[in-house]
């Protein structure tokens, strides 16, 4: 992982993105590949945001540094249900190649804004893009209809023939066994979710992050209840009922995940 540092990580930090960026370029000159998030930004609207210019200095720097290199862009379409949900399902998406000496012209900043809007115009293929404006309203007639988020072609077409091209995603069937096996998982491990509901979940500011500390909980707090649950067992029944309670228990994660 290499950080790139913004306006906001304080002035003094900019000039390390010089070294950064010469990295990046010395790898794609050994034909790695870097993943790179263009929009420079965190969100769970969605809609792909303007792209910030960081990757494109990668991409020229290199060209200029090393004029051998045959580099191409590979665009990245990352799509979800409900990202704050758990379980939740993502569908990721790979573009056709774009070779980046397509984009080399006399004028640099020509060619960065062409560069930028094309990979622009990819990655609103492969994601779902509702427009900035009336966000909030296609939004939500999209949910009334059901369409499958995961099918960011099929959204995006619905959106562009004004809702009258619209595909409901098929209906779950498993939809009642999953609320119970949420429910049983949820009781079992009452005392981290207590901790989470009551104590962690009001104090995230950034709804973005909600996962994020949900799985740090997860890896933590988790597997001590059970630890704790495991030991009181033995301590009390014996160690059959105490690793019996520990298999049921990875089980119903499992299934309440996988379902």
């Amino acid at each position: 992982m290499l950080p790139v540092y913004r306006i906001r990580d304080g002035w003094s930090n900019l000039t390390n993105n010089t070294a950064i960026f010469n990295r990046c370029s010395y790898l794609l000159s050994k034909n790695e590949a870097i993943l790179i998030f263009p929009e420079g930004s965190h969100n769970i609207v969605r809609t792909v945001r303007p792209l910030s210019k960081g990757f494109t200095r990668i991409v020229f720097d290199t060209l200029d540094k090393y004029p051998d290199t045959d580099l191409h862009l590979i665009p990245v379409g990352l799509n979800f249900i409900n990202s704050m949900g758990f379980p939740d399902s993502t569908a990721i998406y790979y573009g056709e190649p774009i070779r980046a000496k397509d984009f080399v012209f006399k004028d640099k900043n020509t060619s960065i804004v062409k560069l930028k809007t094309r990979i622009q115009l990819e990655l609103s293929k492969l994601t779902t893009h509702i427009p900035s404006n009336q966000y909030s309203l296609n939004l939500e007639k999209l949910n009334q209809l059901n369409v499958d988020f995961l099918k960011p072609t099929e959204v995006n077409k619905c959106l562009q023939s004004n809702f009258q091209d619209c595909k409901p995603k098929q209906k779950d069937n498993a939809l009642g066994l999953k609320r119970i096996l949420k429910f049983l998982l949820k009781t079992n491990l009452i005392g981290p979710y207590v901790v989470w509901r009551f104590r962690v979940k009001p104090k995230i500011k950034e709804i973005e992050f909600i996962s994020t500390f949900r799985f740090a909980l997860a890896i933590t707090l988790v597997p001590l209840w059970i630890f704790i649950l495991v030991f009181t067992l033995a301590y009390c029944f014996g160690w059959t009922i105490a690793m019996g309670y520990l298999v049921a228990t990875i089980i119903l994660a499992l299934l309440a995940v996988k379902v």
